[in-house]
């Protein structure tokens, strides 16, 4: 047995605290609810075709999507971790409308955390993987309330962020600015254990794209033309599995480019900057990656609504420069 088996999530953490004299243990304990969010979600998941977890609700999110069973379960049990601790000043999931507040009886915090409850939830139904994004800012309002400019603030300003992946096993995945450090979960000790330390978007030849080309005929003539680029160059393998958090997963582990571009439709792109785009990219850049919408750094882009939508380009940072250029070149 090598010695990564045996460093569990809180191990990792205390020892990643100790570099840090003045940290205050409060970030860590964010770390451990969500941990424990994480493992009831995954637990669901893996039963979801013995129970009545399948399926629509009926009702729309506000997106205008239709709401899986699973997606209301699983933001339930991350607000539930998350609201009496007394660590966060506020809360904002992909499927509320406004920032979420902590309950009147309970204490409030320095933190603000964003989150996608569970990301593909499309994809239930037929068992492909899927996963619960995170994003962790610094309360930046007075007063003792979190509001909304306590979210609304660009990706560079992050704390922390992270994915969880329920696949064929779970896979919690998260960089607080010091490295990207990945854990799975055992589920007969019920511990997410180190077993990606130090992750590298690595430089090979296998790299892959990833996107939806059966929008083809909706992009612009420059993504048009990047993905031809791609095919003529033959370096690159195609791979879409459709659920955000598993190609990315892929690309981040394997090297490539992930690409959700703008199209006639979705003028604006369709994944959200704050739920999904802003943390993957900060996870991708400490990773030695990069992630753009076609004009500049998703980590730049200073959010003006809570639901505000993005293309986004994220992968090995060759590959989202190349990118950069055929979008700037054609419209």
């Amino acid at each position: 047995m090598n010695d990564t088996s045996v460093v569990t999530l809180a191990r990792h953490v205390v020892e990643e605290e100790r570099k840090h004299p003045d940290a205050t243990g409060a970030f860590s304990d964010i770390l451990y609810d969500i941990a424990l969010a994480a493992k009831i979600i995954s637990r669901q998941v893996t039963k979801a075709g013995l129970v009545d977890i399948l399926g629509r609700t009926g009702t729309t999110n506000v997106h205008g999507e239709s709401v899986q069973k699973l997606d209301l379960f699983a933001d339930e049990v991350i607000y539930k971790a998350m609201d009496h601790t007394g660590r966060l000043c506020c809360m904002a999931s992909e499927e509320r409308p406004d920032v979420v507040p902590i309950p009147e009886r309970f204490p409030r915090g320095n933190y603000v955390l964003l989150y996608d409850p569970l990301d593909g939830s499309s994809n239930i139904d037929v068992n492909v993987s899927i996963g619960t994004i995170f994003s962790v800012h610094r309360k930046i309002s007075k007063g003792r309330d979190g509001c909304l400019e306590d979210c609304l603030q660009p990706g560079s300003r992050q704390v922390a962020a992270g994915y969880v992946v329920y696949g064929s096993s779970t896979m919690l995945v998260y960089t607080s600015g010091a490295g990207v450090h990945g854990f799975t979960l055992d589920p007969g000790i019920g511990e997410f254990l180190l077993s990606h330390p130090n992750i590298q978007i690595p430089q090979n030849p296998s790299r892959t794209y990833s996107v939806n080309e059966s929008y083809y005929e909706r992009w612009q003539l420059g993504q048009q033309r990047l993905t031809n680029q791609f095919k003529v160059d033959g370096e690159l393998s195609a791979r879409y599995i459709g659920s955000l958090v598993a190609d990315v997963h892929r690309t981040i582990l394997k090297g490539g480019i992930f690409m959700y571009p703008a199209d006639t439709r979705n003028s604006q792109g369709k994944l959200r900057l704050l739920y999904e785009a802003a943390p993957l990219a900060m996870i991708c850049g400490e990773a030695g990656g990069a992630a753009i919408d076609g004009r500049g750094d998703i980590l730049d882009l200073m959010p003006t609504e809570l639901h505000q939508r993005t293309p986004l380009y994220i992968g090995s940072r060759d590959l989202v420069d190349k990118a950069g250029e055929f979008l700037s070149d054609s419209s």
